[in-house]
C-alpha cells in the first residue's frame, strides 16, 4: 500500500488540527524499562552509549511521578502528564471492580480493555499518538512488555489495526487478537511460537536469569516479520519496542541488590535488542530514514524496608496496617479488607494484604479509605459515600461528607508524618485542602482532566544510599522504603527519589542533531509530544499538562537561541512536628520538572547537588 498524501482525520473523538504535508521519517521508540541513566557506559550498554555520543544525550532526563510504568507509558503515548491521563500508578482505585478488584493492576489486556470501555472508549481521555498516526496510514506495531504497550493505542484492543504482541499473545480470552493482515505475515515468515512464552524463572524473585526466552520471541517477531512488512508497506511507520529487561530482572534479581550481575546482564540483553534491530534496520535499507528514540520509563532502587517504628522489616501493606490500626482506634467497627482477595477481611494482629492494596472501612462496599500500592509511594483514596456506597464523582457531595473527608485526612496526615518509612505528603486541593506539611496534587502535575478518579493524597516513602557506595553522585546504590511484595535486597521504583525520576534517554536519526549533549530539562511527556511533531501530527488534547517538543534536539531548530531552565525549591507550611514536604523543580517556559521531593534527609536528589 501506498499512501502518497497525508489527510486530516479525527482520532478517538479528538480530531486533528493538521498534519505535515511531507512524508514524516519512521520512528522507533525503544523502552528499555527501568534503565538508570548513569549506568549506561560502553561495558554496560555499548549500543545505547553510542547512540547517546552519536545522536542527542538528554542529561537531564525526567521520568514523571509516581515514578510507574504505566503511569510513563501513559505519558509517552500522548504526551501529557499524570494530572490528565489519570493513569497515577500501576494500580488505580476504580470505584467498580475490573477483573475482581476496585484496585486493578493495569499491566493487563483484559482490564484494560475494561477500563477503555467503561471511560468511553479511552480511559486516559487524551488523543493517542500512535492511533493517530495508523489513522493517518502510518504503518503501526507495538511490541513488548504486557500493559504499557497496549496503553500506546487504546483502538487496537480489539485487534484490528496497530499490531500488539505482548506477554498474553495466544492465550486466548487473555491477549489481543492479532490482526489478519499481520497474521498472514507471521505465518509467510513462519516464526514459531505465534504464542509468546513466559518469562519462566525470571518471574519469580530470587531469580539469577533474564526472561531470555520471552525477549528473543519479541525481537525475532520485530526483526523478521514486523520490519520486512513495514518495508514492503512502502508507508512511513511507528514501532514502539518496550524491552521489560532490565525491569523484570531487576526487580526480582537474587543478587541482593541491582548492580549485581544479573542486572547487569538484562541490561546487555535489551542492549542488544537494539543492536539487533539497527542491524536490521541497515539491511532492509531503513537506517537513514529511521529516527530511534531510546527512552526508559523511570530509574530504579535496592528495596529496603526497614523502620525504627517496627521490631522486624515492614511487611506487604505496611501503610495499609499502619493507617487501619490507627483508625480502628478511632472507630472500632472499621476493619481492612483485601481487594485483591475477594475482599477477605485481614487480621491486622498477625496478617496483611497480598499485594498491599486495600479497603479500609465498615465493610468493603462502604470504604473510607483505599490505598493503591505502588512500591516507592501510595495512592491513599478517601471516597465520598452516599447510601448506597461510593459517589461516582459525577454525583454532588453533601457538605457532611466533606467535612468528614477533611477530618479524616487530618488524621491520616499525622499518622504519616510520625512514621519514619515517610518522606513527603501531597494532597488534593480540591478534596482536602491545605494541610501544613504537605504540598498539593497540583504542585506536582497530578490535578488536571483526567476521567479517573484523583487520589486524594499520594505518600512518598524514603530513600537513602547504601552504607558503602563507590560514586554516590550517581545514584546507583540507591535504596528505597518499598510497599510491595518483593523481599529487601529485590529491586523498586515508584518513589520521588533522583534515583527513580532520572531514566535514560537519548536519540538519533535524519530529524535529531549531531554529537549534541541536551542540558535542558527533558520528560517522558517531552518524548510523546516530540514523537507527534516528526510524526506531523497536531492533536488536539483534552488538558494543559502538554508536554513541550524538544526543539533544541532537533536539528531543524539547531540554530535557535537555547531557552533557560530556572531551578526551584517549593516547601509546604510546617506540620506540627516541624516536617515540610519539599519539591525541588526545574522550569522552563510553562513547563516544570520534577527533580524530587520529601522531607529533607529522607530524600535522594532533594538537598544534594
Amino acid at each position: 500500500m501506498k499512501v502518497g498524501r497525508w489527510i486530516i482525520g479525527a482520532i478517538l473523538g479528538v480530531p486533528l488540527l493538521s498534519v505535515a504535508a511531507q512524508r514524516p521519517h519512521n520512528l522507533i521508540l525503544f523502552v528499555p524499562d527501568g534503565l538508570r541513566a548513569a549506568i549506561v557506559d560502553s561495558e554496560t550498554a555499548p549500543t545505547m552509549a553510542r547512540v547517546r555520543a552519536e545522536g542527542v544525550n538528554f542529561a537531564n532526563s525526567h521520568s514523571l511521578f509516581p515514578t510507574s510504568t504505566t503511569a510513563n507509558a501513559s505519558a509517552l503515548a500522548t504526551g501529557h502528564g499524570l494530572g490528565d491521563s489519570g493513569d497515577f500508578s500501576n494500580a488505580i482505585y476504580t470505584r467498580l471492580p475490573f477483573q475482581g478488584s476496585i484496585t486493578p493492576f493495569l499491566e493487563n489486556d483484559v482490564v484494560l480493555r475494561e477500563l477503555n470501555m467503561h471511560w468511553g472508549g479511552n480511559y486516559l481521555n487524551e488523543p493517542s499518538i500512535i492511533a493517530a498516526a495508523s489513522g493517518l496510514g502510518f504503518a503501526t506495531a507495538l511490541i513488548g512488555k504486557l500493559g504499557p504497550v497496549a496503553i500506546f493505542d487504546p483502538t487496537a484492543l480489539a485487534g484490528t489495526g496497530t499490531l500488539i504482541l505482548d506477554d498474553s499473545t495466544g492465550q486466548q480470552g487473555k491477549d489481543i487478537p492479532i490482526p489478519a493482515p499481520w497474521r498472514a505475515a507471521i505465518e509467510k515468515a513462519n516464526v514459531k511460537p505465534v504464542a509468546a512464552p513466559s518469562r519462566g524463572d525470571n518471574a519469580n524473585p530470587g531469580t539469577f536469569i533474564p526472561a531470555l526466552a520471552q525477549q528473543q520471541y519479541f525481537l525475532e517477531m520485530t526483526l523478521k516479520v514486523v520490519l520486512p512488512r513495514f518495508k514492503a508497506e512502502e508507508v512511513p511507520f511507528v514501532l514502539v519496542y518496550w524491552t521489560r529487561d532490565p525491569d523484570g530482572t531487576q526487580h526480582n534479581q537474587g543478587d541482593a541488590g541491582i548492580n549485581g550481575p544479573t542486572s547487569m546482564t538484562a541490561i546487555r540483553l535489551a542492549d542488544g535488542a537494539l543492536a539487533a534491530i539497527e542491524q536490521t534496520l541497515k539491511a532492509l535499507g531503513l537506517y537513514y530514514t529511521t529516527n530511534i528514540i531510546v527512552a526508559a520509563d523511570h530509574g530504579f532502587s535496592t528495596i529496603a524496608k526497614d523502620s525504627e517504628h517496627a521490631t522486624r522489616e515492614l511487611p506487604t501493606g505496611f501503610l495499609a496496617v499502619d493507617l487501619a490500626t490507627a483508625l480502628q482506634r478511632e472507630d472500632a467497627h472499621l476493619q481492612l479488607f483485601d481487594p485483591d482477595d475477594n475482599d477477605k477481611l485481614v487480621d491486622l494482629t498477625s496478617a496483611h494484604t497480598k499485594t498491599g492494596n486495600a479497603i479500609i472501612g465498615v465493610e468493603p462496599k462502604l470504604p473510607q479509605v483505599v490505598i493503591a500500592a505502588s512500591g516507592g509511594s501510595d495512592l491513599i483514596y478517601l471516597p465520598a459515600l452516599g447510601p448506597k456506597g461510593p459517589l461516582t464523582g459525577r454525583d454532588p457531595v453533601p457538605a457532611g461528607e466533606r467535612r468528614r473527608i477533611k477530618r479524616l485526612a487530618s488524621q491520616i496526615a499525622q499518622l504519616l508524618f510520625a512514621r519514619d518509612y515517610v518522606s513527603g505528603v501531597f494532597v488534593d486541593e480540591e478534596t482536602v485542602g491545605p494541610i501544613p506539611g504537605a504540598l498539593t496534587l497540583k504542585d506536582i502535575g497530578l490535578s488536571g482532566s483526567a476521567k479517573t478518579l484523583r487520589p486524594a493524597m499520594v505518600v512518598n516513602f524514603r530513600s537513602y544510599l547504601e552504607t558503602v557506595c563507590a560514586k554516590p553522585e550517581l545514584l546507583l546504590c540507591a535504596k528505597e522504603i518499598a510497599d510491595t511484595t518483593l523481599p529487601v535486597g529485590g529491586g523498586m521504583h515508584g518513589s520521588f527519589s533522583r534515583a527513580d525520576t532520572w531514566n535514560f534517554m537519548a536519540a538519533r536519526g535524519p530529524d535529531f542533531r549531531l554529537r549534541y549533549t541536551d542540558a535542558l530539562p527533558a520528560s517522558t511527556a517531552d518524548i510523546g509530544m516530540t514523537m507527534a511533531e516528526l510524526l506531523g501530527l497536531k492533536l488536539s488534547g483534552q488538558g494543559t499538562l502538554a508536554g513541550r517538543v524538544l526543539t533544541e534536539a532537533l536539528r531543524a531548530h539547531a540554530s535557535e537561541p537555547l531557552p533557560v531552565a530556572v531551578p526551584g525549591v517549593k516547601e509546604s507550611p510546617p506540620s506540627t512536628t516541624g516536617l515540610k514536604t519539599v519539591l525541588r523543580t526545574q522550569t522552563l517556559g510553562g513547563h516544570t520538572y520534577y527533580d524530587a521531593a520529601g522531607f529533607p534527609g529522607r530524600t535522594l536528589g532533594l538537598s544534594e547537588r
